[in-house]
């Protein structure tokens, strides 16, 4: 399948993606192999192939939720570096 410039474009606007054109030709050929590798995928056989969920065999072993011991809300902020009343008093992340 041939990827035309104009398909490029499109797809880097939505992408919010910037490069030259130089670059654009780069891209329309890699583009283009990457499709044409996905159509030769629908030519294999998968009539009695059973759908994964994972490619791992392992099964996790699941224990027995059981209630242990835990610190009370005062122990837990002893030892913060900075809190407020009774809350952790951390440095703003988002502005």
């Amino acid at each position: 399948m041939k990827i035309d410039k104009a398909t490029i474009k499109k797809i880097a606007h939505l992408a919010r993606l910037e490069f030259d054109e130089n670059s654009a030709e780069k891209m329309s050929k890699d583009m283009s192999q990457i499709l044409d590798w996905v159509e030769q995928l629908s030519e294999v056989d998968t009539e009695n192939v059973e759908p994964l969920t994972t490619m791992s065999s392992e099964v996790n072993d699941m224990r027995e939720d059981k209630i242990g011991h835990h610190i009370s809300h005062e122990a837990g902020l002893k030892n913060a570096p900075k809190k407020d009343a009774e809350y952790f008093r951390v440095p703003k992340v988002l502005e």
